[in-house]
């Protein structure tokens, strides 16, 4: 009788609700007229309906008010502790909300998506943006990115007091629908002592479950990281090592008449100052000598058998390149490289990209107006009063071509019919690749001026393409989801990498030619099999989209830059991050290893350039490593820009940094 009497009562508060005032009116006529109340029991599927219906109005009531007391429980929590406990609550939104979706409150889960997602906003935007497409049940299974999420866990590191006092909270206030989702998908790692800093919070916070075990399932297979057979190192090694610091001296001599032009190219032209510090350079390079055992990493990487079949280097070319691996300089935390920075100028807004190449000679720039265009630092420093780069639409230049036919700083690349993204030399500087909004990826010849391939394969933009090491063989990625290896010699890919969930933004080549690592939206770095096609690595910590990458000389370390700013350090045997370098305050654009792998350059919207200490970074301490503790950060010198955001970075095989970006008024 209580029961059927709930029922009645629960009946009447749905009509109320809902505005059914006739049918309300009816109900409470009929309870007034006969004392016994309405048997709704008698029909089975009424019974079950309106069963179901309490159940889940109960839900969607539990899941506002469990995660609105939640959250400000966890903001009015004690400093030590709060950052901790903030990081439950991004897990416990995103699978409220996909509950909520699962058991068909599209309306409420909306809703309750919509209050709540400003928290969220700063960390997570473009997660958000894709979850916000969730709009049925059906979108749970069919979108790739929400299924992942859906099927795992996250993984929380957190310490003992912490993960007590979460606890103590929802046994208190019992919301068992909070309790129920933390209980589902999230998983916490307790640990003793202290809580965690707030600048670990990338590596904190995992996606583990289905995801996260194909990962894992991934990651134990087995890669060759060691450099190829008889590679010129290895050559020089055998001939006579490198050449004392006096021969050295000598030698960047010899790179005077680029790195003058380049020094006149710095922002600010001050040319004496520059010079001054080129000298200063070399004198502590001299006196250097202990540097020398730390930097050169190359020699103890082991050896391993090309997959492709490589090009045969032309004599001249080879000697060249022996002759600037004789004269490099040994880079280390105290001996740190000279540095030219190229600025373009009165570019309006149109630059996308920029590529130099690997002796600092020449430098290209993609536009928006779908040209490329190179300019040649020797012909550059030629000109009198030519001291700066002329932009596209600088109408007071008398370099370039105008109605009177004037001569011009650059040479104009034109053919794709979209902005170009992207452009990379050839490791001899004979060829350069563009990759454009329009599909294609084009070849162009510096010696000719011209384009002589266009390769199509690509469904969508290409934001990336790169040279491999070798030249003659490159990778391309693309809006598709997909890289491609190709090969100068045939229009079509000779491989395709799916895999990642979202746009493939970077990609770059292994030193030994027989991996690609690509970057993703999806916030994941996955490392391919040239040969197989097959992922044979994926490294899982970015908070944010890749947009950078980069490998060690030696093989056995690549880094990768995010939008947020966060640099992590791989090991490529383990797939584990070794160390995050956090100092970056905005998107990580480009980044290089120095010759023998000691440092790490990284260059950001920011608009510095930053000098990292490889050799301690992947070295840290396990006492360090437990104690979480933020010197971590081996920053070795921040080079700030007037106000040029930094596009492309490159390290000369004499290991002089060349960096290009443009100058905005915007920053």
């Amino acid at each position: 009788m209580e029961n059927m009497q709930a029922v009645n009562n629960f009946v009447a508060a749905y009509l109320k609700k809902k505005g059914f005032k006739e049918a309300e009116q009816l109900l409470e006529d009929l309870q007034n007229k006969d004392s016994t109340p309405i048997d709704f029991h008698s029909d089975p599927q009424l019974a079950k309906f309106i069963h179901h219906f309490s159940q889940s109005e109960d839900d969607v009531a539990q899941y506002q008010d469990g995660y609105r007391k939640l959250r400000s429980w966890a903001y009015s929590s004690l400093d030590l502790y709060k950052h901790e406990l903030l990081r439950v609550l991004y897990p416990v939104f995103i699978h409220s909300f996909m509950d909520l979706v699962a058991k068909g409150h599209l309306q409420e889960a909306r809703a309750f998506f919509n209050a709540f997602r400003e928290d969220h906003e700063l960390m997570h935007s473009r997660d958000l943006q894709k979850l916000e497409g969730v709009l049925s049940q059906s979108h749970l299974e069919e979108m790739e990115f929400a299924r992942s999420l859906w099927q795992s866990k996250v993984n929380i590191k957190i310490c003992q007091y912490s993960y007590d006092l979460l606890l103590q909270y929802l046994h208190k206030t019992q919301s068992t629908a909070m309790l129920g989702v933390i209980n589902e998908h999230i998983n916490f790692q307790v640990s003793s002592g202290q809580p965690t800093s707030m600048s670990d919070d990338a590596e904190v916070v995992t996606l583990i479950g289905s995801f996260q075990d194909a990962a894992n399932q991934i990651n134990q297979k087995e890669i060759h990281w060691g450099l190829l057979e008889d590679s010129l190192e290895e050559r020089l090694e055998k001939a006579g090592g490198l050449l004392s610091d006096s021969e050295k001296t000598e030698g960047e001599n010899r790179d005077g008449d680029v790195d003058e032009t380049k020094k006149r190219l710095v922002e600010g032209g001050k040319q004496g100052a520059s010079t001054k510090k080129l000298k200063k350079d070399k004198a502590v390079n001299a006196t250097a000598k202990s540097a020398r055992p730390e930097a050169n990493t190359t020699s103890a990487a082991p050896q391993v058998k090309p997959e492709l079949t490589l090009p045969v280097m032309p004599t001249e070319v080879e000697q060249s390149i022996l002759e600037d691996l004789r004269n490099r300089v040994q880079l280390s935390s105290v001996t740190l490289p000279s540095v030219g920075f190229y600025t373009l100028l009165n570019t309006h807004n149109g630059l996308n990209c920029s590529s130099i190449s690997h002796d600092g000679s020449l430098v290209a720039g993609g536009f928006s107006d779908s040209s490329l265009k190179v300019w040649d630092m020797a012909k550059l420093g030629q000109q009198a009063g030519s001291s700066i780069l002329q932009g596209e639409n600088d109408s007071t230049s008398s370099e370039r071509v105008g109605p009177n036919g004037g001569k011009r700083s650059y040479t104009l690349f034109q053919g794709h019919s979209g902005p170009v993204y992207s452009a990379t030399f050839s490791p001899l500087g004979d060829f350069i690749l563009s990759s454009s909004a329009d599909t294609t990826i084009r070849l162009w010849s510096t010696k000719l001026n011209a384009n002589l391939v266009c390769y199509k394969g690509h469904n969508y933009p290409v934001w990336d393409v790169q040279f491999s090491p070798v030249g003659h063989y490159f990778a391309s990625s693309s809006h598709d989801r997909t890289a491609r290896i190709w090969s100068m010699d045939r229009i079509q890919p000779l491989r395709i990498m799916a895999g990642h969930l979202s746009d493939v933004d970077c990609v770059q080549w292994h030193a030994n030619c027989n991996y690609i690592a690509t970057g993703s939206s999806d916030k994941t770095v996955r490392l391919w099999d040239v040969q197989s096609g097959e992922c044979v690595r994926i490294f899982i910590g970015h908070r944010s989209m890749i947009l950078s990458l980069a490998m060690s000389p030696d093989g056995r370390y690549m880094a990768s830059g995010d939008e947020d700013g966060t640099i992590m350090m791989w090991d490529l045997s383990s797939g584990r991050c070794v160390t995050p370098l956090m100092g970056h305050t905005s998107c990580v654009w480009t980044l290089a290893f120095s010759c023998e792998g000691s440092l790490l350059a990284s260059g950001s919207a920011d608009c510095t350039v930053k000098l990292w200490d490889v050799t301690t970074s992947t070295k840290v301490p396990r006492n360090e490593e437990k104690s979480g503790n933020p010197n971590r950060l081996r920053s070795l010198k921040t080079l700030p820009t007037k106000s040029s955001p930094v596009y492309s970075l490159r390290f000369s095989r004499r290991n002089l940094l060349f960096a290009a970006g443009v100058l905005s008024k915007n920053v």
